[in-house]
């Protein structure tokens, strides 16, 4: 975004978390101002209490800080309710990035109630006050739409990283590769079910999950009963530039959503990356992931969706290991993506948006 915004002439001023240290600021010539926060053990800014300890200092940082045109904020909500007040008090417009729909996903991590009611009503709150929201997919207008939000959205999409997710000539191994986060909601053990089912037919391949997530020791311990743990590997999430290879040396990227979750709007974006380096995709699920991945094949061999059905992931498999694409086709995947789907194509459609708000703003004044 920032990259974008300096392309496009603007002066921008970033204010965020203190990196890790050894990461850097990662300025390209914008202004970046950070302040220490709480983070978990495996360093990750995860919590209503890491949240807060971010908020409250980006509240006066923000306060006294030189009047921006425009502010772009990105979620938790706790943030864009604190952006919300403060750009009110100063009268300065701000875009909201509803990439997700947190109360949505919190009903997934929590029993409580009164936890996910109280998230929704900061939500609400935070999307209400924005001058432009951006997003990834219709299916998030349609959902902000049902919760009563009706600022202006624009789908502006999500791409990958293309300057670390290319293409490369590298030997395809006989392994697929789940990378990300499973949870509940993504229903990601379904992959060992239909893996054993494949494994009975196609001896040899491995299934590697990349990440981490809630359900993995019950993960584990089905591989085990199902006699395939011997070919199921469960490594610790890696940066961009370690996973890239390996998804270039892949059959196939994995990825799911479950159907009865209530989150079946979702875009599974992390397919982007897996595209980007000319691995195809097997989604098993509902929602958008699945309409791109059935439509996309007009254009290069993207993979393929099928239900969140063991037996129907399991075939997808086969098919796959049985006809692997060649390099032609991996490389014509990487190139569509990189022109159509890259994180530059994207932030260029965002900085359009802040762009139509300060025009907006000005005229007005």
């Amino acid at each position: 975004m920032a990259d974008a915004m300096l392309a496009d002439g603007h002066e921008v001023e970033v204010l965020t978390a203190r990196p890790l240290p050894g990461l850097g600021d990662g300025s390209h010539g914008e202004r970046v101002r950070t302040f220490p926060v709480l983070r978990d053990k495996s360093g990750y800014v995860r919590g209503y209490v890491q949240y807060m300890s971010f908020d409250l200092p980006l509240a006066f940082r923000l306060l006294f800080t030189r009047r921006p045109a425009a502010v772009f904020v990105e979620p938790p909500p706790t943030t864009g309710a604190v952006v919300r007040v403060i750009c009110a008090l100063r009268r300065i417009p701000y875009v909201y990035d509803a990439a997700d729909i947190w109360s949505d996903a919190a009903g997934h991590a929590t029993s409580s109630g009164v936890v996910v009611r109280i998230l929704r009503t900061i939500e609400r709150f935070a999307m209400r006050g924005a001058t432009e929201m951006v997003t990834i997919s219709q299916g998030v207008i349609d959902r902000t739409r049902e919760l009563g939000v009706h600022s202006p959205m624009t789908v502006t999409g999500f791409g990958a990283d293309t300057s670390v997710f290319t293409y490369s000539d590298d030997v395809v191994e006989r392994t697929f590769i789940y990378a990300g986060t499973y949870t509940g909601l993504h229903g990601a053990e379904i992959l060992i079910e239909a893996f054993a089912q494949f494994t009975a037919t196609h001896p040899g391949h491995r299934l590697r999950f990349i990440g981490n997530g809630t359900g993995q020791e019950s993960m584990r311990a089905r591989a085990t009963e199902l006699g395939i743990d011997g070919a199921v590997e469960f490594a610790a999430s890696v940066d961009a530039a370690d996973l890239r290879p390996q998804l270039a040396r892949s059959l196939a990227s994995l990825a799911t959503l479950h159907p009865d979750g209530g989150y079946e709007y979702a875009f599974t974006s992390k397919i982007y990356s897996s595209l980007a380096t000319g691995c195809p995709v097997i989604f098993a699920g509902p929602g958008p992931t699945n309409l791109f991945i059935s439509e996309a094949p007009r254009h290069v061999p993207v993979g393929v969706a099928v239900q969140y059905d063991a037996s129907a992931i399991a075939q997808a498999m086969r098919d796959v290991a049985d006809r692997p694409l060649q390099p032609a086709q991996r490389r014509s995947i990487a190139e569509w993506t990189a022109a159509t789907h890259s994180m530059n194509a994207v932030a260029r459609r965002v900085t359009q948006v802040i762009a139509g708000v300060v025009r907006k703003q000005r005229d007005a004044t």
